[in-house]
């Protein structure tokens, strides 16, 4: 029995019928309550009446279920709302306060302060600085630091979720040329020249030249490609001094990398995964550098086979069946010639009678997040892991918060 009945409101004070076992969706829907009521005074007991079941247990079984408990997920809810709020309005900080569910505006600067890693007036300032990128990736860092970008390449194609999250909050849209992310430069150049931001977020793989045109607009911050996305956030957050935020982001991810390993030992055991990409008549062994740590390192999940080491390398039909791995990622090319051959492989014997397909392992990936490497990007192939390892989704949240993760 669901803790909500269709003719039923999910309130504090209604008074559900016992059940004699709380499932997986029931903890959903209070944890669906709290994100819609996070600006009323909820409190742990209220809480478990509605899920009739006593405070203690609801306390543990809450943090169990999420691996936060019910008052931390509380917190973020709020936090991500005040954002919100600070961003994209000049309301008085009271009166923030209030409509995320603090009655003292001093408590309140100083849960955000611990929260964020700034006060909110320094988050006001930082915010609204105007920054320009270069790159997807580079949104990927500005989110994760809290700053939505004025000027940025979108792409509803090959950017979808910043595009479908910020296409109205970005006021230029530099342009895409290639799945690789390649600017029109002269194009996005009179763009930049119009814009005149603060500052631009560059990449090192740019020529001298471009950097030198960049530079005449505003200074140029460069992401150093040879280093990792902690690495790169860093740095990013050390020039637009964040360093708080970017380190706070950090500590989140790795609290959320241990959330998930713990999750999915329990799902996955010791079964082995492969990650394939079907282009046109052929399969790949798929590898990526974000894939591969966000698999590989962070989660230490099995590899299928020593491939997932060494590149992108084709793999044929028998040599899959010889590995036989329990569970296979799936990338599949949206063009015409490949959706038919993999029509074609989906009825094939050979493919039928691999244990991943059997026991139906086998998950659709898409490029985005899985092809872009940024600190919001990881975060995503994180929490998208978890969900499809899982059937848990850790942060309902996720696509309305500057691309940050609120578990934690």
């Amino acid at each position: 029995m669901n803790a909500v009945h269709a003719k039923e409101k999910l309130h504090p004070n209604d008074g559900l019928i016992a059940t004699s076992h709380l499932h997986k969706t029931d903890l959903q829907e209070i944890k669906a309550y709290i994100g819609t009521h996070y600006d009323e005074s909820l409190s742990i007991t209220q809480l478990a009446r509605m899920a009739n079941i006593s405070p203690k247990y609801f306390v543990d079984l809450f943090k169990k279920t999420f691996g936060q408990s019910a008052m931390e997920y509380l917190t973020d809810v709020r936090i991500h709302h005040a954002k919100r709020y600070l961003a994209e309005s000049d309301e008085r900080l009271r009166d923030i306060a209030k409509k995320v569910g603090y009655k003292d505006e001093f408590y309140f600067s100083r849960k955000f302060k611990k929260e964020v890693g700034m006060s909110p007036t320094d988050f006001v300032k930082n915010t609204r600085k105007r920054v320009a990128v270069c790159s997807p990736s580079a949104i990927g860092h500005l989110l994760a630091l809290n700053i939505i970008p004025e000027i940025a390449p979108l792409d509803p194609k090959w950017t979808p979720h910043y595009y479908n999250l910020y296409s109205g909050k970005i006021k230029s849209h530099l342009i895409l040329t290639s799945p690789y992310y390649e600017l029109a430069f002269e194009t996005n150049l009179d763009k930049l020249s119009q814009a005149r931001p603060d500052v631009i977020i560059g990449s090192d793989q740019m020529r001298i030249s471009e950097g030198s045109r960049l530079n005449s607009i505003a200074p140029v911050h460069y992401i150093a490609g040879n280093k990792g996305w902690r690495d790169q956030l860093l740095d990013i957050a050390n020039y637009l001094d964040k360093e708080a935020v970017a380190e706070q982001w950090i500590r989140n991810y790795e609290n959320n990398v241990e959330i998930a390993k713990a999750q999915m030992s329990h799902s996955l055991g010791d079964d082995r995964i492969i990650a394939l990409r079907i282009y046109r008549t052929q399969m790949f062994v798929y590898r990526n550098r974000g894939l591969h740590e966000v698999l590989y390192e962070d989660l230490n999940l099995q590899a299928a086979c020593g491939k997932e080491l060494s590149g992108h390398l084709p793999i044929t039909l028998q040599e899959l069946q010889e590995l036989d791995p329990e569970r296979i990622l799936l990338i599949i090319c949206p063009e015409a010639l490949t959706r038919k051959y993999w029509l074609t492989l989906q009825h094939s014997e050979g493919w039928k009678r691999l244990r991943a397909v059997q026991n139906s392992h086998v998950y659709m990936i898409s490029a985005d997040p899985w092809f872009e490497y940024s600190s919001v990007a990881m975060a995503r192939m994180l929490d998208e892991a978890l969900l499809l390892f899982t059937g848990n989704c850790p942060n309902i949240l996720l696509d309305y918060s500057y691309g940050e993760s609120l578990a934690k």
